[in-house]
């Protein structure tokens, strides 16, 4: 009993103790040996999760795409983004479908049509539920939330699908780099943000480089490039809106989407009527097709899922290179298949855009 007693007595093995232990001068040899039954059970409780069950058996559990890893989910999210980016160019510019409005509404039909069979078939859009049972999301806080957001989203939508029609894929894209600048400032009008010296020499030397690469353009215009710099201003405005009004909902993606694209879809809806008339789908078919219409409000939705899962397993750094990788492979591509002209002006400032926005990132 008394040998018993003294056992029991004893601490319990941890790596912290252990070599912290007063014999932790002798050498290694002459050490005590370590409790190793202690060490495999303090190693089994580490793998224990919240629930009772192991990690292991947590991430068995989990769907088959939630257990890729992250270099999957990057190369996934480059590749539809490229692809959207690149048939929207087509189909509005190539293809003389120059209605960005019924574009943009036919993906947001087929994402509210999407999202709401991924709630029904799936547990992609559980956050929703879950907000709709405890009372977080009801018709006020949709009205006063979710309808301004989702104005701000329509509108952004389609001023970025309309710059299509003036701007080459690749300008775009450079002035693209600009959008981190654009939600820092918008952020700090709202007093989310502080505008240090260090931030505000980081700004400089984005602007810097997306001014330059403006000079360089050979086929600028002046609309093209208002256009797109008022769909940054707007998207920025959009996520700093996202960032104050959803805080506290806890919102991914998805769920977001669910909300978002029935109200762009009828924001969109009122818009087409008077810009480009509802005669326009009987183009649509025409033109593009819809075996190419679905593919492409398909791939946008890819874009989405792709997004989900980036955003759930990589780091903000790690986003940010891979649309500066996105970018710089568009651009490439642009002036491959697609004939665009790049002079070297161009490449020197987006080079120094693309420095400014990662030393920004590290901040």
């Amino acid at each position: 009993m008394a040998t018993h007693g003294t056992q029991n007595s004893q601490p319990q093995f941890s790596f912290q103790n252990f070599f912290q232990e007063a014999q932790k001068d002798l050498p290694f040899h002459q050490r005590p040996e370590p409790n190793t039954i202690a060490l495999r059970m303090e190693r089994k409780a580490s793998t224990v999760g919240p629930d009772g069950s192991s990690a292991r058996e947590n991430h068995e559990d989990q769907p088959m795409w939630k257990r890729l890893p992250a270099w999957v989910y990057i190369i996934a999210w480059i590749a539809t983004s490229s692809a959207v980016i690149l048939q929207n160019a087509h189909i509005l510019s190539d293809l003389k479908f120059r209605h960005p409005v019924a574009l943009t509404t036919i993906h947001l039909a087929f994402q509210t049509l999407a999202t709401r069979l991924l709630r029904r078939y799936t547990n992609m859009v559980d956050k929703a539920k879950e907000l709709e049972a405890t009372g977080t999301m009801n018709r006020d806080s949709f009205l006063r939330k979710i309808v301004p957001v989702g104005l701000l989203f329509s509108a952004s939508l389609v001023l970025s699908n309309w710059v299509y029609l003036r701007l080459s894929v690749s300008f775009i894209q450079m002035i693209k780099a600009f959008t981190p600048v654009s939600v820092l400032l918008v952020s700090a009008s709202f007093g989310l943000k502080e505008l240090t010296r260090k931030i505000l020499l980081i700004v400089s030397l984005i602007s810097f480089g997306v001014a330059l690469a403006s000079y360089g353009e050979v086929e600028f215009e002046l609309i093209g490039f208002l256009v797109q710099a008022l769909a940054i201003g707007i998207e920025s405005c959009r996520l700093v809106l996202v960032q104050k009004l959803l805080q506290g909902f806890g919102l991914d993606p998805i769920a977001s989407l669910y909300y978002l694209a029935p109200v762009c879809l009828a924001v969109n809806a009122v818009i087409l009527l008077p810009v480009e008339g509802f005669e326009v789908f009987s183009n649509a078919v025409e033109l593009v097709g819809i075996p190419y219409l679905l593919m492409n409000a398909c791939l946008t939705f890819a874009l989405n899922l792709a997004s989900v899962s980036l955003i759930g397993r990589a780091s903000g750094l790690v986003l940010t290179l891979s649309g500066v990788l996105k970018d710089i492979l568009l651009i490439a591509g642009s002036w491959a298949l697609m004939g665009s002209t790049i002079t070297g002006i161009q490449i020197l400032g987006y080079a120094i855009a693309l420095a400014g926005l990662v030393w920004f990132k590290q901040q």
